[in-house]
């Protein structure tokens, strides 16, 4: 779910009751998270079955606010405990202190919500490795996740490899590039020669190379056709292509600036 492109509820029970979907990734930015508490007691899907995902907003960043704007979060999603907490992104605009400070007290009321059990595991987002790096420093639990915009033209292989070198299970968002890759004839060619849509080729790719890959639909039939990319494997030459469309724009937030 996101701020952009509105809410469905009516998405959110069709992925849940007719596609197998169990991760719901939302933010307290996305200002939707009392709404999903009804899609998912209609769509009848047990809390254990389900993965929770939300995000800190900085307006919450700093070690006093972060376990309230938790217990806030649970409260709007009606649940005891999330499954994964995400400090949403690096920039805390705090007057006074910097960035590393205050990402640094952030993840200590983190790590005490995940010792507490109220979240059953932590991560960053948009954290670049220089951001990671300087946690890694001032810090004692890493990261469990560190989700990140991924897709054919934003490719951030070093953070990938980086990630994976500390154990940090990396998750991609915006795999369509917000649509932009849908258009792209490299995309369309592939789509072609194995019958598959555009979009199924950017999420195929991106499983492929071993991200946790998070596409968002508020459409039921856009949904499910997210969904069909576990029956076919798209050929090493063919992956090596959609690589080669890397040229680093961002669709969404651009982190580099951020010290």
């Amino acid at each position: 779910t996101s701020h952009q492109g509105g809410y469905s509820h009516d998405a959110v029970v069709h992925a849940l009751q007719k596609c197998g979907i169990r991760h719901i990734d939302t933010a307290k930015r996305y200002g939707c998270e009392s709404l999903l508490q009804k899609a998912i007691k209609e769509s009848g899907v047990k809390r254990e079955d389900l993965w929770i995902t939300t995000k800190l907003w900085h307006s919450d960043y700093g070690y006093e606010n972060t376990e309230k704007a938790c217990l806030e979060s649970c409260e709007r999603l009606g649940v005891e405990y999330l499954d994964l907490y995400l400090i949403h992104w690096p920039d805390a605009h705090v007057p006074g202190k910097s960035n590393r400070e205050v990402r640094a007290e952030t993840w200590r009321a983190m790590e005490e919500l995940y010792e507490k059990g109220l979240c059953r595991s932590i991560g960053v987002s948009n954290f670049l490795i220089s951001h990671l790096e300087q946690l890694k420093e001032d810090c004692v639990i890493t990261p469990h996740v560190n989700q990140v915009e991924y897709h054919p033209f934003q490719r951030p292989q070093e953070l990938v490899d980086y990630c994976r070198s500390r154990d940090i299970v990396f998750e991609g968002y915006c795999p369509l590039a917000k649509g932009e890759a849908l258009t792209h004839p490299s995309v369309i060619q592939l789509a072609k020669k194995y019958g598959r849509t555009p979009a199924q080729i950017c999420i195929r790719w991106s499983i492929q190379n071993g991200i946790v890959t998070i596409p968002k639909s508020t459409k039921a039939e856009r949904i499910q056709e997210n969904c069909k990319v576990f029956d076919f494997t798209i050929a090493e030459d063919d992956v090596d292509i959609l690589n080669g469309m890397h040229d680093g724009r961002h669709v969404s937030w651009d982190p580099s600036l951020i010290v």
